[in-house]
């Protein structure tokens, strides 16, 4: 059996050893990235004006290194929600179309408001301004949130 110079094997070795220890280095000093950390103040629910549905309204914060992905969110009971957006259709009307997941990206904010993106409720509670509603926001790779949302007038959001 042939053996291998001394320098075939201690090249590939040493390679990887400096590799290890360059990864190590970089993960400890915090450049690996950190995972998504979510924050969500008290959002807003519509006092509906009709009986089909209302929505609610929420901003989540994601102060870590990662994107995270809202997944769905669920209300009170006797309760549909669903997370919605208003799409064109043209001529100046607009529809709504049903969001399955919707990206929380890292070091910023996804706001959802009236105009982009909301949480439909379906039948609409009765509201009475002030009252709240509790709603979970389900992620992907975060724990649920579980956030109150305060009943308001449409026009006072």
């Amino acid at each position: 059996m042939k053996r291998l110079p001394l320098s075939a094997v201690a090249v590939p070795l040493l390679t990887c050893l400096v590799t290890l220890n360059a990864l190590a280095l970089w993960t400890a000093t915090g450049n690996a990235g950190t995972p998504a950390k979510l924050s969500v103040p008290e959002g807003r629910v519509l006092i509906a004006g009709g009986s089909e549905a209302t929505a609610a309204f929420f901003t989540i914060r994601n102060t870590g290194g990662a994107d995270d992905v809202l997944t769905g969110v669920t209300g009170p009971a006797g309760h549909r929600t669903m997370l919605s957006r208003n799409v064109d259709i043209g001529n100046n009307a607009r529809s709504m179309a049903m969001v399955r997941t919707v990206t929380v990206p890292a070091g910023a904010a996804l706001t959802i408001m009236p105009d982009t993106l909301d949480v439909m409720v379906s039948p609409p509670p009765r509201l009475a301004p002030g009252d709240r509603l509790t709603f979970t926001l389900h992620f992907r790779h975060s724990p649920p949130q579980t956030v109150r949302a305060r009943a308001v007038r449409p026009g006072d959001e």
